[in-house]
């Protein structure tokens, strides 16, 4: 019985010893990898259990009124100098970064926080929008982005779910 350790390519996270099962699946090694590369991609610094930035993404809403596509997002204490949107190869693209600094200063105590995050959101958009007439607005920590539509008409076609066909088995002699 051989009981060599295996030697870590470059892919695998490095990660401490008590972890160090749980990658040996290829769905956590892509995953670990995923991470790195997003971290990355933004340049934020990272370690394994504290980034360096608080991830943050708004919750964001897309819907139909009459003949307009409506997104909102929410997006609390930003206002439109802290964001940017992009109209980019079929996508509405909405990127930003939250800097929150709380003061409290009372009777023999004094507290700050702060709270800094950067997102990314790229948003697919259905076909038939007009590009050239979106509009964006942002009210009480709501992003509302609006794009005229031509009206498109909706199929709608319900599956049924179909049973699995059964194998016969037989028993062995």
């Amino acid at each position: 019985m051989d009981t060599k350790k295996p030697v870590r390519t470059e892919l695998e996270p490095t990660v401490p010893r008590a972890f160090e099962g749980a990658f040996n699946f290829p769905m956590f090694r892509r995953l670990g990898r995923e991470i790195d590369f997003l971290f990355d991609r933004f340049g934020l610094e990272h370690t394994f259990f504290e980034p360096a930035t608080t991830v943050w993404t708004p919750d964001v809403e897309m819907f139909r009124r009459d003949n307009t596509i409506v997104f909102r997002a929410d997006v609390p204490g930003m206002t439109k100098n802290d964001l940017t949107i992009e109209l980019v190869d079929g996508q509405l693209v909405l990127r930003g970064e939250r800097k929150q600094e709380k003061e409290e200063k009372k009777e023999g105590y004094y507290r700050a926080e702060r709270t800094y995050g950067a997102f990314y959101r790229a948003l697919p958009l259905p076909e038939g929008v007009k590009l050239d007439e979106a509009k964006a607005t942002i009210k009480d920590g709501v992003l509302e982005v609006t794009l005229p539509a031509t009206k498109t008409e909706v199929t709608k076609r319900t599956l049924t779910i179909e049973e699995p066909p059964k194998i016969a088995t037989t028993k062995a002699a």
